[in-house]
């Protein structure tokens, strides 16, 4: 039988996972990319691991994959998306925060996505219709909430909207600490646990259209309900672009009035 693309999703992101917490704590060779940017041996493997699925079943769907570009044919309707270890310095670090995110984007919509969580041995994942994170082969519906007050901040560059705009500077603002208590995860799992009720938002500056790193976790709060939107609350992939995932009305707004601060003339 022809798997579904949700269950590709799911199966490409759950080997990519595997492979991830299998070469965790090992000494892995490192690719420098950039200053303070790097793959290492377990984002190659990963990553190859998780072609292998999708192209075995899919072999004249396009792939966008964050170490290997762009493969398959040109202009192609259907697009895999794939992060095949997001949180790279965490994970060279001995930090379990990483994610492994796969998405599929037909036309201009994700359609399907997921995002695997290595070492809690969870999956968040969306067919496009519903939301859920499935543990041990169970799925549990995404009910986003505001209730914990917490709120992720990507501090993490590039920053293309310096300097009217920048992340950093909402963890010192008295307004912000008032209403939440902030964190830096610093992998897009936590865009997903805006989905599941787990952080009341995530803001990142940055122009994410196809982002391999976010394709998935913006598919997710979507689709659970959340509030998704650009930095100033103008539609995703808009105009300064950025992204703010709140749970609810109430928190979009209050995080939306912060960042205002920082640029008025830019609303």
């Amino acid at each position: 039988m022809l798997i579904t693309d949700e269950e590709l999703a799911l199966t490409a992101a759950q080997a990519g996972a595997a492979v991830v917490h299998a070469m965790y704590g090992a000494s892995l060779t490192r690719f420098q990319k950039a200053v303070g940017d790097f793959a290492t041996a377990a984002d190659i493997e990963a990553e190859n691991t998780i072609l292998d699925v999708i192209r075995t079943a899919r072999p004249d769907d396009a792939v966008t994959a964050e170490e290997s570009g762009c493969t398959g044919p040109g202009g192609a309707e259907r697009m895999w998306l794939v992060d095949p270890l997001c949180g790279t310095l965490n994970y060279a670090a001995r930090s379990m925060l990483v994610a492994v995110n796969v998405a599929l984007r037909v036309g201009s919509d994700i359609t399907v996505a997921a995002s695997a969580d290595p070492f809690a041995k969870e999956v968040f994942w969306t067919d496009g219709d519903h939301a859920y994170v499935r543990r041990d082969g169970v799925d549990e519906g995404l009910t986003p909430s505001p209730d914990t007050r917490l709120v992720d901040v990507n501090l993490d560059p590039p920053f293309p909207n310096e300097p009217s705009f920048r992340a950093v500077r909402l963890l010192a603002d008295p307004g912000f600490i008032a209403q939440f208590r902030p964190r830096v995860v610093s992998t897009t799992l936590a865009v997903a646990w805006v989905a599941a009720g787990r952080r009341a938002a995530y803001v990142t500056d940055g122009h994410l259209r196809d982002s391999v790193h976010f394709a998935s976790g913006i598919a997710l709060c979507q689709v659970a309900g959340c509030v998704v939107t650009g930095i100033h609350g103008q539609p995703l992939h808009t105009g300064a672009g950025g992204l703010v995932v709140a749970a609810d009305q109430e928190t979009h707004a209050a995080v939306l009035e912060l960042i205002g601060k920082q640029c008025p003339s830019d609303r």
